[in-house]
């Protein structure tokens, strides 16, 4: 390029910066206060430069055109707003903060707010604080941003630049000619990615869901089908994630010696690290081993010793022993993500040559160490004498909440020998499944004692600290399954005498339970439960200064189930149509 050249290009750089400068100098920010404001500062026109010397060519000046409009508002944009309807710490634009909660504050987590930096004219929200205000207040700017650079975004000329391009997927109409506009596929080595993996990101102290199992020389390994039902041995266990799955395997039985799958070694031999690429290794107990012979009977070996496969022959039968047919992994880990015990429970078998797709079935469980299950009155039907499980529901919506304490959800009185309610005050007896029980005590009421206070304290004494609203039909049923659970019917009954205030002497409650499922082995499930609540007229004061009144509970369970009838099916009808010259010549 020579020099006659260089000058107009030198104009043009000057001209550009030119305009940036003028409108820096002449634009100051004008800042409005107030968080809902969305004016800003005007722009002053570009200043002209002076004319240009006779004989220099006119440089090409870019045409005018509109600034590129922008994408998002930033006034009301919040990007520190992470909780709704709650004021977040620090964040002065979040709306749910009130002039309280800003007084606390102690600097704003996002002074600006921006959209692209490229352009060369921008709104900018900006937040700060004024703590010389009693309270401290927040402050909201909205200005215009003025790129110094020269090398900005002015004018939109290409509007399908400022989003991204949806991609033409691929289909049986379009897929020859995308072949030929890209430039293939090209994939890397399994040692290239575990080398850049393992150097580039740092190694986990802890194993995370569903990261598989390292071992000491690669990874459990837990066969599963993939595409079809034929076992595949490179699928990882993976951690805290319980599976059981079947497979099988097509097998020649003179080789069965060499197939590794099918011996105890191949799943008792791998040493599981304790943490992801740390050397500490946990080795897998083999807790207990069973044979199955020919004739389907299962045999416990008291000796966990490794067994290999044998090939048998016996004339022209060959058989296979020792051939393993269901594998269960149990891992106990512990809460900070460390595996603290594997164990292993194996049932080896015996193939014969009439088997040509051996099925194989594998199962991994993971248990947390120092955890104890949770208790259950009945799985899934109730078994007499074990309590009942029932909780309530504090509003629409939420689950059933149950106390921890499964002998104290549902309660009714206990019996003493004093027979007195106050010394039996807060001492409970559990409701259990199949038992009647009634249990009663005195109560001695003071001469100065009103009724309507008399009420109050039987009631507690009746009904206890918390009265359940629901009752588990199951005696394994799950909190969350609301609509499966029993509402408690709250009956109460008074006298027939006309008496202004009527006095609870007795709770009574009916549980019905029926037969569920089989004939064979009937479940026992709660169907309805009702609470009656027995009152009658206030006593009179006997002798002395005392009112003395008999207070009781009782709980019958009655069998609701129908009886039981065997069902048979419709006898079969022969629906046979003969030729219709069946008789012939006879007819």
């Amino acid at each position: 390029m020579g020099p006659q050249g260089v000058r107009p290009l030198l104009l043009l750089l000057l001209d550009c910066w030119a305009s940036v400068s003028a409108q820096t100098r002449a634009t100051p920010p004008v800042p409005t206060e107030g968080l809902n404001s969305t004016e800003a500062a005007r722009t002053t026109p570009r200043p002209a430069l002076s004319p240009r010397p006779s004989g220099t060519p006119k440089a090409p000046v870019p045409t005018s055109g509109p600034r590129p409009t922008p994408v998002t508002d930033v006034a009301a944009l919040c990007v520190c707003d992470l909780t709704p309807a709650q004021c977040d710490v620090n964040c002065c634009c979040d709306p749910d903060c009130s002039s309280t909660d800003v007084s606390v504050f102690s600097a704003c987590s996002v002074p600006v707010v921006m959209g692209d930096s490229q352009f060369c004219s921008q709104k900018a929200a900006i937040y700060s604080l004024n703590f010389t205000a009693n309270p401290p207040q927040r402050i909201f700017k909205l200005v215009d941003q003025i790129n110094p650079s020269i090398f900005c975004i002015h004018i939109t000329n290409y509007k399908p630049a400022l989003s991204f391009i949806n991609p033409e997927v691929p289909d049986e109409n379009n897929f020859d000619k995308l072949m030929k506009t890209s430039d293939g596929f090209s994939f890397n080595s399994e040692a290239e990615i575990s080398f850049s993996t393992r150097s580039d990101t740092p190694a986990p102290a802890k194993y995370k869901y569903g990261a598989p199992l390292q071992t000491s020389d690669s990874f459990l390994r837990f066969p599963s089908p993939l595409m079809s039902s034929l076992c595949t041995d490179n699928n990882p266990a993976a951690f805290l994630v319980n599976q059981a799955v079947k497979c099988t395997r097509r097998i020649n039985l003179e080789q069965c010696e060499k197939i590794e799958a099918l011996g105890m070694a191949y799943y008792s031999s791998p040493k599981i690290l304790r943490v992801p690429d740390l050397r500490t290794e946990i080795p897998v107990t083999v807790q207990s081993v069973l044979v199955q012979s020919l004739n389907k009977t299962l045999t416990r070996l008291e000796d966990t010793v490794r067994l290999n496969q044998i090939l048998v022959e016996a004339g022209d039968v060959k058989i296979c022993t020792n051939v393993v047919l269901e594998v269960k992994y149990s891992i106990t880990y512990t809460d900070a993500g460390e595996v603290a015990q594997a164990g292993l429970a194996l049932l080896l078998g015996t193939v014969s040559r009439a088997v040509v797709a051996l099925e194989q079935k594998f199962e991994i469980y993971f248990i947390q160490q120092n955890t104890k299950p949770v208790p259950l009155s009945g799985n899934p039907g109730y078994v007499v004498g074990l309590p009942l499980a029932a909780g309530f529901r504090p509003q629409k919506g939420s689950g059933i909440i149950q106390t921890m304490n499964r002998f104290g959800q549902l309660t009714i009185l206990r019996s003493l020998a004093e027979q007195d309610c106050f010394a039996v005050e807060g001492i409970r007896a559990p409701v259990l499944f199949g038992y009647d029980m009634q249990s009663g005590c005195k109560l001695r009421l003071p001469k100065a004692m009103t009724c309507q206070l008399a009420v109050r304290r039987v009631k507690s004494l009746l009904q206890g600290q918390g009265f359940p609203d629901y009752v588990a039909p199951f005696g394994n049923s799950q909190a969350q399954d609301v609509l499966d659970w029993v509402p408690v019917h709250f009956i109460t009954q008074a006298s027939h005498m006309k008496d202004s205030c009527q006095l609870p002497v007795a709770l009574v409650i009916e549980v019905k339970w029926t037969k569920y499922g089989s004939l064979l082995n009937p479940q026992a499930k709660i169907v309805n439960v009702t609470a009656s609540l027995l009152s009658s007229s206030f006593p009179e004061t006997n002798s002395g200064n005392e009112r003395t009144v008999l207070i009781s509970t009782v709980v019958t369970f009655v069998d609701a189930s129908a009886p039981a009838e065997a069902g048979f099916r419709a006898r079969p009808t022969i629906n046979a149509k003969l030729p219709f010259n069946f008789f012939f010549p006879f007819v």
